[in-house]
């Protein structure tokens, strides 16, 4: 993991982290011919949205709740095979990515956790923590609507 020098330069990437989430979803919605892929990008977009606020107002100066418990992890999406993004994604492989991306959130923010103290420190596990509902989240959805259908 990259050296950084200070707690801004920390924020500075997490904020550009966010960034990035926010352009991949919002492309892949630009992209998306069916319409419920399309809602669910630009949902997910919305969500990511809110992440680079709240890291924002933090670097302003900001402070935020403290974490509410731990969140379920059902491990659906570790056991699915990953997937290339394109314009012609079904439901299902929209799920998928959107899983595997918010793991990978979850354990960035969680690694960025163990290398801060105090305040920064709960600022990350806090938004590890949002990244693991995301996913739960999708998770749910995917047992409701895809594995139940199959």
């Amino acid at each position: 993991m990259k050296d950084w020098k200070s707690a801004e330069d920390i924020l500075d990437f997490a904020i550009d982290n966010e960034q990035q989430a926010v352009d991949f979803y919002r492309e892949l919605a630009a992209k998306a011919t069916k319409p419920e892929v399309r809602d669910l990008f630009e949902e997910y977009a919305l969500e990511e949205v809110g992440h680079k606020t709240k890291l924002e107002a933090v670097k302003a100066g900001g402070t935020l709740k403290p974490i509410e418990g731990k969140v379920v992890d059902l491990k659906l999406g570790d056991y699915l095979v990953d997937i290339e993004a394109n314009p012609n994604l079904d439901y299902q492989s929209a799920l998928v990515i959107a899983m595997k991306r918010e793991k990978a959130a979850f354990r960035l923010y969680s690694k960025l956790a163990t290398r801060l103290d105090g305040e920064l420190r709960e600022l990350f596990l806090r938004l590890a923590q949002e990244e693991a509902k995301h996913k739960l989240r999708f998770e749910i959805e995917y047992d409701d609507h895809i594995l139940t259908e199959n």
